[in-house]
């Protein structure tokens, strides 16, 4: 079958794409921005992978999906968009709708969140439901499933209960842990995606998917320390209200405040499943929270994670014209210029380069880039998020730190990164490792006066900070050389 698979390169798009190519179906994979998927890693399926470059929130009024398209995926999530989110993913689901209704595709599947039947919903789920309506509204049958909290490496709602329980012995923890979810590994997910492509049995039709428990989320938080051997002492409380929650989750852990608002605001429900006609349909051992954080960690440790919630973010600062482009600006910009000799091999130095920041943290002055890390978060940026999606390998969209990359050219030793914290202006950090030394670039380009008082007041970090890290990457323990500031 030829299949259309949004959301490619997101956090289940990525793990569901070798699966799909795996079953013999041809690909055609949608991104915004076809650097940002990583193509390598399917060499072996060229010939049935094919990539589609659309921003499906602003598609031209002629676009239009190939015509031999059989069955499409909608796995598009706007929650890291500028704006108003729920309007943002309506119009991307009409977009959609449009450019794929001319073709021969004879069904739409569609993942979302579980809607509780208590009549109040949040933003975020009243948006999921109303994508489901849009996708419903047209003459190609819809298959939605819907799911609770999705656990596994690297996905939001695990990333946050790591992040919880690893860092609070102690926590003082607001009404809504006592709600009750349904949490379903991600492997399951992807098997119930898989299994209902081109079953007619499934048209025009929903389904909640879960695993086989149901817990509240003081349960996930205690299972999760049992399974890290942790001891956690877990006190509710009922005075945390939803804005004070979501700023609790904020700066405790990696997410954002938008996605951190949202989360709480569906945390205020029950999402259970409401029947179990998917596992007639669709038979698979499902995973018990316990073992899906099992497997979970299993994957972490091989250094095994395809994806994670992060990379997949729209970034709310970074335009997705800048995506494209790979040339920093020259003019009307700030610089701190390093080039030193190699005094290690090419390849040992693109490594070093290649493994900076998450677990390995930055090779100079670690301290002063997590202290700015907190004092961005406390004026409400995105701060250090926690690790990277992998230790040694970047590719376009990655995240590192407050960093994304836009440029990562292993063969050729380009890594061009773009700050995503809060500044008077915009700022990257460019390395270039060619055979004989190392050349790394910090540009700024200034907003007003502010961003060049901001510029100065950092000049003391950086009279430190950049040469010794520009030495330690390059292997060079000497003097610095040909500096410009």
């Amino acid at each position: 079958m030829n299949i259309l698979l949004t959301g490619a390169n997101g956090y289940i798009g990525l793990r569901l794409l070798p699966q799909l190519l795996d079953a013999g179906h041809t690909v055609h994979a949608v991104v915004r921005d076809r650097r940002r998927l990583p193509t390598e890693d399917f060499a072996g399926y060229a010939e049935r992978l094919r990539v589609i470059e659309a921003d499906l929130a602003d598609l031209p009024p002629d676009f239009r999906f190939p015509d031999e398209i059989d069955a499409a995926y909608f796995l598009v999530h706007s929650l890291g968009a500028t704006g108003n989110f729920a309007v943002h993913e309506a119009r991307t689901a009409r977009n959609f709708l449009r450019a794929l209704e001319p073709t021969r595709c004879r069904q739409i599947i569609y993942l979302g969140g579980i809607i509780p039947d208590d009549g109040q919903l949040s933003m975020h789920l009243a948006s999921r439901r109303d994508v489901q309506g849009i996708l419903g509204s047209g003459r190609i049958p819809l298959t939605a499933l819907r799911a609770s909290i999705i656990v596994g490496a690297g996905s939001a709602s695990f990333e946050i209960i790591r992040d919880l329980v690893e860092k609070l012995p102690l926590m003082i923890t607001p009404r809504w842990t006592a709600n009750r979810c349904q949490p379903i590994a991600i492997g399951n997910v992807t098997h119930y995606l898989l299994a209902v492509v081109g079953r007619e049995e499934t048209f025009h039709r929903t389904f909640d998917i879960g695993g086989p428990e149901v817990l509240t989320y003081r349960r996930l938080l205690q299972q999760y320390a049992e399974a890290r051997h942790l001891r956690r002492w877990i006190i509710p409380v009922p005075v945390l209200t939803l804005r004070l929650s979501s700023a609790w989750l904020y700066f405790v852990t990696s997410t954002t405040f938008r996605i951190a608002r949202a989360l709480v605001d569906s945390l205020a429900h029950d999402t259970v499943c409401q029947d179990a006609a998917i596992r007639a349909l669709v038979p698979q051992e499902l995973l018990t929270y316990r073992q899906a954080i099992d497997r979970a960690f299993a994957r972490i440790a091989q250094n095994r994670v395809p994806s994670s919630w992060f990379s997949a973010l729209a970034s709310g600062s970074l335009p997705a014209a800048r995506l494209r482009s790979v040339h920093v600006p020259e003019h009307g910009v700030l610089l701190n210029r390093q080039t030193v000799p190699l005094q290690t091999s090419r390849d040992a130095a693109i490594r070093a380069v290649w493994s900076l920041g998450g677990a390995t943290g930055w090779p100079s002055m670690n301290w002063a880039w997590r202290l700015r890390g907190i004092l961005d978060r406390l004026v409400g940026g995105i701060g250090i998020r926690r690790g990277r999606r992998d230790p040694e390998h970047l590719r376009p969209g990655d995240a590192v730190d407050f960093w994304r990359v836009l440029l990562a050219d292993r063969p050729n030793g380009r890594l061009i990164l773009y700050a995503e914290m809060r500044l008077p202006g915009e700022a990257w950090l460019e390395f270039h490792v060619t055979p004989h030394e190392l050349r790394q670039t910090a540009t700024f380009r200034p907003l007003g006066l502010l961003g060049r008082l901001y510029w100065l007041a950092c000049l003391p970090f950086h009279h430190w900070l950049f040469p010794k890290m520009a030495r330690r990457l390059a292997g060079n323990k000497g003097r610095r050389m040909n500096v410009e500031s």
